[in-house]
């Protein structure tokens, strides 16, 4: 399909739009109770633990992120989380009643969804947006990444077996048929309804310019502090559970962390502990000079890579046997020092500061140069440092003594909705200043009655105003 012209594309993709358009008219009336079945129908697709691994599987062969592990692991706790999110809200006819107001709200569907999403999660980025879609009673294409295009259309085939068994048209969840190109998907994101993106800077420009309605998320590059307060151990346990996990593909993944001066050396030998190797002398430079092919552009070939790998490659003396993540010291941030972004692997970044102030003016400008408006996080004892944070700096998340990669994106123990998509606001170029979820993907109607009258004094509006600044103007 490479060689077909636009109309063909156009064609290929006006015929599945076509097909989805006609499964929401049959699952357009459905119940809540039908609705939820076919959530869970879905998400059991990719819970059930033979599918989990086998999409796992075939996620890491087709793509080569990431590992096989951590990828069931995900698969099955974003499923898990997303589905114990969803089976709490209502999405079908009347969710919210305020009689002060005299106001009914009626949920309806947004429409045909387009769905991209990225190599680093060809199964669970699908399945997680298709959960939510379905919720609110949309049909779903999804736009995958040419790379894991086999992995997601055999997610895709899977939730429509899940459909198919509890009576509703397997058509509300259909893919781009291979091989996917950057012409058919943005063919797609102009016949859609909704666009929502996952995965590169690029696409999320392309759904902003296609026309539709979309909803794009933000680059990831998380920034931590350290104080003299955390607990270091701790602290150094839950930053290295999260920077290796599935070999560092997440967007929530810590990418640098800011150690105050007086706790340093203590946080180093902490890191030892929890498998971490500090690079030495001109390490350094080696690991630079492989991990970037390019000026901002990273090394697919170490990307989401094992330590072993990254070791090998760059001629470093760690132990292969017991590191599981490599530091690499820096002091600078922007273009000029590219340890300060977002490296996707298996390497932090680690800075030097005199103290807490300094630390995070370090990460205002780690975010000022890449992700903005993402998130950052701090291990401390003392909880007014993360108020600060949360007021000082502009990111929608600000975590506290949480490992980021299990708490950004939905947590047990962390509050945020679950899910694989995380808008950074306008800080990042996006539309939305929270977790994508259930909310994005439906239309609400408001009724109205009328109510007793709500009209204070101008008094009672300007009185005060006045008085201060106008004091001869008489109400």
């Amino acid at each position: 399909m490479g060689s077909q012209t636009t109309v063909n594309i156009d064609s290929v993709v006006n015929t599945l739009v076509g097909s989805a358009r006609q499964a929401m008219s049959k699952f357009r009336n459905a119940d809540q109770p039908f609705v939820d079945e076919a959530v869970t129908a879905i998400a059991w697709s990719l819970y059930k633990p033979e599918n989990a691994a086998s999409l796992a599987e075939n996620a890491v062969s087709d793509t080569g992120l990431g590992n096989v592990q951590d990828k069931i692991t995900k698969n099955q706790r974003k499923t898990f989380g997303t589905l114990r999110d969803l089976m709490r809200v209502r999405t079908v006819g009347v969710i919210e009643k305020d009689l002060e107001l005299g106001i009914v709200k009626y949920a309806k569907p947004v429409g045909v969804v387009g769905a991209v999403t990225p190599s680093t999660n060809p199964a669970a980025t699908p399945v997680n947006k298709c959960m939510m879609a379905l919720k609110g009673r949309n049909a779903v294409i999804v736009a995958p990444s040419p790379a894991g295009w086999s992995t997601t259309n055999r997610a895709v085939e899977l939730m429509r077996e899940g459909l198919a068994i509890i009576g509703a048209p397997r058509d509300l969840i259909q893919i781009l048929p291979a091989p996917v190109s950057k012409a058919m998907t943005e063919s797609l994101m102009k016949a859609v309804d909704l666009v929502v993106v996952t995965g590169s800077q690029n696409n999320v420009r392309g759904a902003y310019s296609s026309g539709t309605p979309a909803i794009g998320v933000g680059v990831g590059n998380v920034p931590v502090i350290v104080d003299e307060t955390a607990d270091l151990q701790r602290a150094a346990d839950l930053i290295g559970m999260s920077k290796t996990f599935d070999n560092g593909t997440s967007c929530s993944s810590e990418n640098s962390v800011i150690i105050l001066d007086a706790v340093y050396d203590d946080m180093m030998r902490a890191f030892a502990e929890a498998g971490g190797y500090l690079a030495k002398g001109d390490e350094r430079d080696r690991i630079v000079d492989a991990l970037w092919s390019a000026p901002e552009k990273l090394n697919r070939q170490l990307i989401a890579k094992d330590a072993e790998v990254l070791i090998e490659h760059c001629k470093l003396s760690a132990p292969a046997d017991t590191t599981r993540f490599i530091i690499v010291e820096e002091s600078g941030t922007g273009s000029a020092h590219p340890l300060s972004g977002e490296k996707l692997s298996l390497f932090l970044t680690a800075y030097r500061v005199p103290d807490f102030a300094a630390a995070v003016a370090k990460v205002r400008a780690i975010l000022d140069y890449q992700g903005a408006g993402h998130s950052c996080g701090l291990h401390t004892t003392d909880l007014s440092r993360g108020q600060f944070m949360a007021a000082q700096l502009d990111v929608v998340r600000v975590l506290v003594n949480q490992a980021h990669t299990f708490g950004n994106g939905g947590g047990f123990t962390s509050g945020f909705p679950f899910t694989l998509s995380m808008g950074c606001g306008t800080w990042g170029g996006n539309s939305i200043s929270e977790n994508l979820n259930y909310r994005h993907f439906i239309n609400v109607t408001h009724l109205s009655t009328e109510i007793p009258e709500d009209k204070p004094s101008e008094e009672a509006l300007f009185g005060a105003f006045l008085k201060k600044y106008h004091p001869d103007y008489q109400v």
